[in-house]
C-alpha cells in the first residue's frame, strides 16, 4: 500500500550532499523488513504521513510494508474517545469499551503478519497487537503522534501494559513522554516538499481554485485546515473570525475532512455551521481526501492560516503553512509551539480573544506577518521535512541492531 512520490533524488536540490549521507546510513540495513501499522489508510496526519516514508525507506534498500488494522464503528467509536481521554478530556466511553478493544485486537492479531524485523505501531488503536510478537523476536517500537502530557489516568492504566512491553516509544515532544521502561525517542512529524499538497502552484490554478468555491482573492483570507474534530475547535475559530470582523474586513475559510477512524466528524462539521450562521464571507468546506492540491491552493492563497486546536499532537498543518511562507496564528498546545516560536515563527495564542487578537494585528501590520512567514519558511527547512524524518527511523533501526551485538 504504497502512493507516488519522488525518489530520494528528487530532494538533492533542497538537501544537496546529504542525499548520499542517507543512502550510505541505510547500507546496512539493505533488504531488512519494516512493518507499519496504523488504523486508517486515508485522513489525518499519520496516513499521510506513511504515505511519503514507506516509499522513501524503499528507495533507500529496505523493505517496507504498511498495514491497516481493521475496525468497525463500534471500535473506532470507543478509540475516538480513547483520543479523547489521552488528551486530557473526561473519558465518555461505553461502559464495555475495554472489552470492545480486547476484541477487535485479538481480531487483528488472527490475521495480520506481525513477523517482520522492524515493527511500528502508531498511536493507541493498534498498541495491543505487541500480543502478537513471537518469543521476543523482532524490534518492536510504539510511536505516538498524540500530547500525552495530561493523559486520562484510567485509559493510560489500560494501555501501558502494552506499551511497556515495546523495546521503544516514540513521542513527538518531549512533553508527552512517559514513566516507561523502554527508552523514549523525539521525532518531529514532517511535510513532504515536493508533495501535491506543499509544491508550487501556478497562480492560475489557486485563482481556480477560489472561484470554485466563491472566495474573494481580493480581500484578506483567514484560514484553518484540519478535520472536522472538536479537538480542533472550528467553532471557536468562527468565534475569533467575528471579533476580528469587527475592525477588519476578512474572510474565513474552514476546510477539512474525516477520517476513517473518527466518528464525530459529521456533528463537529454541523456544530460549524451552526456557528457561522448564514454568514456569507465563512466558508466552510468539506474537502475529500484526495484534495492535496485544493489544500494547498487554499493555504497558498490565505493571508493569515490558524490553528486553534484545544489538545494538538504536533500539527503538520501549521509546518504545511510555515513551508508556504504564511503567517500562522496558532495555539500553545502540544507540539505547535515546536513550530511556532512566538514572535520569530509565528504568533501563538491561548484562547479565543487572544487568538482574535494575533490576527489582527498581523493583518494591520503587514511587514511583520512578511517576516514571520519568512522565518517559519527556513525553520521548517531545518527540521521538518520528511526527509529528516526518515534519517530519523534508519538511525533508529540501526541503534536497535546495535543492541544485539
Amino acid at each position: 500500500m504504497t502512493a507516488t512520490v519522488p525518489a530520494l533524488d528528487s530532494y538533492r536540490e533542497l538537501l544537496g550532499p546529504e542525499v548520499d549521507s542517507m543512502r550510505a546510513l541505510a547500507r546496512d540495513l539493505a533488504g531488512r523488513e519494516v512493518l507499519m501499522v496504523n488504523s486508517t489508510a486515508v485522513g489525518g496526519g499519520v496516513a499521510e504521513l506513511l504515505h511519503g516514508i514507506v516509499p522513501l525507506l524503499e528507495d533507500l534498500g529496505l523493505k517496507p510494508r504498511w498495514e491497516v488494522m481493521g475496525g468497525a464503528p463500534r471500535f473506532f467509536e470507543v478509540t475516538k474517545a480513547f483520543h479523547n481521554a489521552l488528551h486530557g478530556a473526561p473519558l465518555e466511553a461505553p461502559p464495555d469499551a475495554f472489552d470492545v478493544f480486547r476484541a477487535f485486537t485479538a481480531a487483528n492479531l488472527a490475521k495480520m503478519k506481525l513477523d517482520s524485523e522492524f515493527v511500528v505501531i502508531h498511536d493507541p488503536q493498534p498498541a495491543g497487537l505487541i500480543d502478537g510478537r513471537r518469543n521476543g523476536s523482532g524490534h518492536w517500537v510504539w510511536r505516538c503522534h498524540i500530547d500525552l502530557s495530561h493523559p486520562h489516568p484510567e485509559v493510560w492504566s489500560f494501555l501501558e501494559p502494552w506499551v511497556a512491553r515495546y523495546d521503544g516509544a516514540i513521542f513527538s515532544s518531549a512533553e508527552f513522554a512517559r514513566q516507561l521502561i523502554a527508552p523514549q525517542y523525539l521525532f518531529y512529524p514532517a511535510i513532504d516538499p515536493l508533495s501535491d499538497k506543499n509544491r508550487p502552484l501556478e497562480r492560475e490554478f489557486i485563482r481556480e481554485v477560489l472561484e470554485r468555491f466563491g472566495i474573494d482573492e481580493e480581500r484578506p483570507i483567514i484560514t484553518q485546515i484540519s478535520r472536522f474534530d472538536r479537538l480542533k475547535d472550528p467553532v471557536g475559530v468562527v468565534a475569533a473570525y467575528k471579533i476580528v470582523k469587527r475592525y477588519v474586513d476578512c474572510q474565513l475559510v474552514l476546510a477539512g475532512g474525516g477520517a476513517d477512524d473518527d466518528p464525530e466528524g459529521s456533528a463537529v462539521l454541523a456544530e460549524t455551521r451552526d456557528a457561522a450562521g448564514e454568514d456569507p464571507d465563512v466558508y466552510i468546506i468539506e474537502l475529500p481526501p484526495a484534495s492535496p492540491l485544493e489544500v494547498n491552493a487554499l493555504q497558498s492563497a490565505s493571508t493569515i492560516v490558524v490553528q486553534k486546536s484545544l489538545r494538538e499532537g504536533f500539527g503538520l498543518t501549521v509546518a504545511e503553512a510555515l513551508w508556504k511562507k504564511k503567517p500562522v496564528v496558532a495555539s500553545a498546545v502540544g507540539g505547535i509551539p515546536t513550530q511556532v516560536i512566538h514572535k520569530h515563527t509565528g504568533l501563538l495564542a491561548h484562547s479565543i480573544e487572544g487568538t482574535a487578537y494575533q490576527i489582527r494585528y498581523l493583518l494591520t501590520h503587514p511587514a511583520l506577518a512578511a517576516r514571520l512567514g519568512e522565518q517559519g519558511h527556513q525553520h521548517v527547512r531545518e527540521e521538518f521535512l520528511i526527509t529528516s524524518n526518515v534519517k530519523r527511523y534508519v538511525t533508529l533501526f540501526l541503534h536497535l541492531l546495535s543492541q544485539n551485538k
